[in-house]
């Protein structure tokens, strides 16, 4: 936004401010959080502090950085308005779990350490966090935001002190960040109608496993080489000698690469389905979906903690694989698993496969729109602090795209209201 788009909407803005920030206690620093979001909002290539604070006609950098890296307020009760205002004014088709990533230099900013850094695509000096979304085919927003701390923190007691990383957080693998994500968000009352991710999360049976025993639906993807029983494959135990423990019941025949399960389908087996409309015309591929039952040891020991260990059958669960297979490839070329009804009809359920590009689209927004990347401290406070504020920001202006009209200063709903003083 230009400088006479942001002072318009100035009025909107503080009605927004006053309430996702009602939990902040003092008026002087809701009227900071007024200050800084405008700062993300205003066109700039920067936005750290000391940038925005230039390019604001009432910015102050020390304020600015006072409220940011070292003001006491709680960032979860905003996360927590924020969400629970946000959810029914998207209309959410499903949550996504995803994750980023921020390149560090240096060893001493929170949380950083030599990984998988995706928005380098290499290994590399980075922070992630773990992030939970709900979104449809129009928009999106952040509902929840985890830092994962990388073990080496666990045992590097200066670092942990120097960031302020609370004492009861330690390392914890992403997916297990993703399912705590889950609960506090049942913990407000919000339940995902359906759960999507990438292959780094579908790829994890424990993953899916903590979706089922929630029971939540999920459609995630997989890699190809996941492994996999056909529906109709039945577990069988030899014959017991009568000595020693009974044989259990187990699959005989070796599980098959999902992509082996899709290709002795043929190409004639898949189904053109389109599911949005693009910038080109509609989108579309050719797809199909099978009843399997994923293998390996982690499966296995999964199914069978789920029942009475001495009654278990040998059975896994079966789910549902949804493969894509675009005309003019060789081979397919995207797999999910799904627990969702059978019933689903296959445009749905590729529908809500697909449906990921949105945040990807709006990440690009909050990274290189709102400076989700530019924060420039080193404290988990400060961290904390920036995505709060930069959520706040998508989601203001999220809202302003989707009800453009709403909560004016007029309206009869915000006409009583008070918006905050701005800095």
């Amino acid at each position: 936004m230009d400088a006479h788009e942001v002072n318009r909407a100035r009025a909107k803005l503080g009605l927004f401010v006053a309430d996702v920030f009602a939990s902040v206690p003092r008026k002087d620093q809701r009227a900071k959080g007024d200050c800084y979001l405008r700062g993300l909002m205003l066109d700039g290539r920067r936005k750290s502090v000391q940038a925005m604070a230039e390019r604001l006609p009432d910015g102050n950098e020390q304020n600015l950085q006072q409220f940011v890296n070292q003001s006491t307020w709680d960032p979860v009760p905003v996360r927590r308005r924020i969400a629970k205002r946000m959810v029914p004014q998207i209309g959410s088709d499903a949550w996504a779990v995803d994750d980023v990533s921020f390149p560090k230099d240096g060893k001493m900013s929170v949380a950083v350490a030599p990984q998988y850094c995706g928005a380098m695509g290499k290994q590399a000096n980075c922070q992630v966090a773990v992030s939970v979304h709900a979104v449809t085919d129009a928009a999106s927003v952040p509902l929840q935001w985890r830092l994962f701390l990388p073990r080496e923190w666990d045992s590097d007691a200066e670092r942990r002190r120097r960031c302020q990383v609370p004492d009861e957080v330690g390392h914890r693998e992403k997916w297990r960040l993703a399912l705590d994500v889950l609960d506090e968000l049942a913990g407000w009352g919000l339940i995902p109608p359906v759960v999507v991710a990438d292959a780094g999360y579908g790829q994890n049976a424990d993953f899916r496993d903590g979706l089922q025993r929630r029971s939540i639906g999920y459609v995630v993807a997989i890699r190809s080489d996941v492994t996999a029983h056909s529906h109709d494959a039945v577990p069988t135990a030899p014959p017991w000698s009568g000595n020693g423990r009974k044989p259990q019941p187990r699959y005989r025949d070796k599980p098959s690469p999902v992509a082996a399960l899709a290709a002795d389908q043929g190409r004639q087996a898949f189904t053109e389905v389109s599911w949005r409309e693009g910038s080109r015309g509609p989108m579309r591929s050719h797809f199909l979906s099978l009843r399997v039952r994923p293998a390996g040891v982690k499966s296995r020991r999964l199914a069978q903690a789920a029942t009475d260990e001495n009654c278990w059958d040998g059975v896994l669960p079966d789910v549902t694989l949804l493969v894509e297979w675009p005309a003019g490839a060789e081979a397919p070329t995207g797999y999910w698993l799904s627990n969702l009804p059978d019933t689903l009809s296959l445009a749905e359920l590729v529908r809500l496969a697909k449906i990921r590009w949105r945040i990807e689209h709006d990440y690009r927004e909050l990274k290189h729109g709102l400076g989700l990347d530019h924060f420039e401290g080193r404290s988990w406070t400060g961290w904390h602090h920036h995505v709060t504020l930069v959520t706040a920001a998508h989601a203001f202006l999220t809202k302003q795209r989707l009800a453009p009209k709403a909560d004016t200063p007029d309206s009869p709903s915000t006409r009583s209201s008070t918006p905050s003083r701005t800095c």
